[in-house]
């Protein structure tokens, strides 16, 4: 039985994800798209979901609360992606992160799940700067994170050898625009 939502939107539940998602995960991880744009993960079959699973995301829900959670659409249940936020050593804050099937890409999911997960982000963990990064030629995505108010900030390294993304940031409530950290490393 799934766990409950954490979020519900309009037409989207998000909740935490868990070992039975490891088919689903398999699938959007090695979409061409996933790969290109986000990287990837080492995840090929479901012991590699598994893995996946434990040390990235449930690690998060453990450490801070929050992490990548499974959305599916309300009407039919349809598992269409993950969104959440992420902390990771190598970015000064809290990254807002969200993948979908690109069968679903451009009917606004990406917006309605990032959004929730921002404004739940302020809410219930008091993050007043989130931040995202993103590849500099994923133009969907510079689109989704400018729609929710993000603004770019500079250009950041990630990973060796690899390109430099786009880093954006998004401010709220009475600090918007003090740019500080709010959980550190």
């Amino acid at each position: 039985m799934a766990t409950p939502p954490e979020l519900e939107t309009a037409r989207l539940a998000l909740r935490r994800l868990e070992f039975d998602d490891a088919p689903f995960l398999v699938g959007l991880l090695n979409q061409p798209s996933f790969l290109a744009n986000i990287g990837d993960r080492g995840v090929r079959n479901i012991g590699d979901a598994h893995r996946y699973l434990r040390e990235g995301p449930m690690a998060m829900y453990e450490k801070f609360g929050f992490g990548l959670w499974h959305v599916s659409r309300r009407s039919d249940g349809a598992s269409i992606g993950m969104c959440g936020l992420l902390r990771r050593d190598i970015l000064p804050d809290v990254d807002v992160g969200y993948a979908l099937l690109p069968e679903y890409w451009g009917q606004g999911y990406a917006f309605e799940a990032a959004d929730a997960v921002l404004k739940h982000a302020e809410k219930k963990f008091g993050l007043a700067r989130v931040i995202a990064v993103v590849s500099a030629g994923n133009t969907g995505s510079i689109r989704v994170l400018e729609k929710l108010g993000m603004k770019f900030e500079r250009m950041v390294s990630m990973r060796v050898n690899e390109p430099d993304v786009r880093l954006y940031v998004r401010t709220s409530g009475p600090n918007a625009g003090a740019g500080r950290s709010i959980i550190s490393s």
